[in-house]
Order: structure tokens, then sequence, then C-alpha cells
């Protein structure tokens, strides 16, 4: 069969989602310093950092769901793939989340004078990040593939469950200074007009998808190691 009618979703070597992955990435990190910000007190500029920092945080959360749902599968199905691309997700997902933390520091430093607070929202992220990088951990101190599918499976529905609690529930509980937390407003009228939702919402969709493009590769890579290791075996 011809190669353009054996994979009609793609173009170039490319699937189809992928162009979209690009150009709404570059959409937003361009146009994210173009575009005209309302002066609000202490943000200033900063406000624009709004584009990068918190989408590259809501792309994480949807690449660690996608972990989720995977984890759940793999315990239903018992099925290998279900596994690895939720083991590759969280480490998709912890890449996106060091990008968001540094980010965040840097409108940290600007707004707040420094670049880590005690602030609940903060630690909350912190202790989070930790529970996943524990889940990594956990992955590489066993040898038996089976065991550690099914314990890492069981670990990741409590390490979503933990750090949606450290990062949603507990910062709402207490005083916050950061935007959404603590009565402190956020996401509304008062620091996303509707200029910005021009370039906000795109730039959640431009660092999803280039999330899961990532998850894509890196589980691809991992099926070949895999099929190699299997080979070898042989």
């Amino acid at each position: 069969m011809p190669a353009a009618v054996e994979s009609p979703t793609h173009i170039f070597g490319l699937a189809w989602w992928k162009w979209p992955a690009v150009a709404l990435t570059l959409y937003s990190l361009i146009f994210g310093l173009l575009i005209a910000v309302p002066a609000l007190p202490i943000l200033h500029e900063t406000i624009r950092n709004l584009f990068y920092h918190v989408t590259q945080w809501f792309g994480m959360m949807i690449i660690l769901t996608v972990s989720l749902v995977n984890s759940i599968r793999h315990l239903g199905r018992g099925d290998s793939r279900s596994d690895i691309i939720a083991a590759e997700s969280v480490n998709v997902a912890l890449f996106m989340g060091v990008l968001g933390l540094l980010t965040g520091m840097l409108w940290a430093k600007f707004t707040w004078g420094t670049y880590w607070t005690g602030d609940a929202k903060l630690n909350g992220v912190a202790m989070g990040m930790l529970v996943y990088l524990a889940y990594t951990v956990l992955r590489g101190s066993m040898d038996d593939e089976e065991k550690r599918a099914r314990v890492s499976a069981v670990y990741n529905i409590f390490a979503f469950v933990m750090f949606m609690v450290f990062i949603m529930v507990l910062p709402r509980m207490t005083d916050s200074l950061h935007p959404g937390n603590g009565g402190n407003p956020g996401f509304g009228g008062y620091d996303l007009n509707n200029t910005m939702k021009l370039v906000f919402y795109p730039a959640v969709a431009g660092w999803t998808l280039l999330g899961v493009w990532l998850v894509n590769i890196r589980v691809r890579m991992r099926s070949l190691m895999d099929n190699r290791t299997m080979n070898n075996r042989k």
C-alpha cells in the first residue's frame, strides 16, 4: 500500500495534531510578549507570565490525568502498554512541572521580592512533586515487571489524589499569596481580560499537545528498547 494511503493521519511524517501543537505553542510564546496587557498594581508586565507559568501547569495536570487513567486501565486489563503510558506521562508531567516551577519562581521574585516563600500553594507544589518523584524511584526499585506495573499503578492513583490535595485543597483552607487561593482572586476579569484569553487558552492547548507529543515519543522509545531487550534474550 502506498505510504500516502497507509498513513492518512500523517503529513510530512507528522501526525496532523502535531502541527497545532507547534503552531499554538509558538503563537503563545510570541504573542504572549506582544499583546497589550492591563496595567495592574504589583503585577505590571509580569502578568505576561500567566501565558507560560499557568498554562504549563495546566498541561502538566492534564498529562497527570492521562497517567491516572492509564494506571486504572492497567489494573483492570493488565496490559503493559497502559503501564508504559502511565509511567512516561508522569516523566513528561514532571518535566512540565519543573518548567512551571522555574517560571513561577521568576514571577515571584519580581512580584513578591523572593523566589520562594512559605506560602501554602508553593509548599503544596513542592510536596506534590516529591510524591511523584517517589513514583519514579518506586518503579526503579523493582525488577519484576508485572509486580512493578501493579504496585506503580496503585501508587499512581494515591499520588494523583495527594497531589490534588496539596495544590487544590490545602491552599484554599488558609491564607495564600498565590492568586486563586485563600481569598486571593485569580482567573477573573481582574487578571485575565478578553484580550489575554486570546493567548491564554491557545497556550493551554499548545502546551498540552506538546506534552502529549513528548509522551508519544517516550512511549515509542520505551517500546523499541523493550523489543530490543527481548530480542537479546532470545
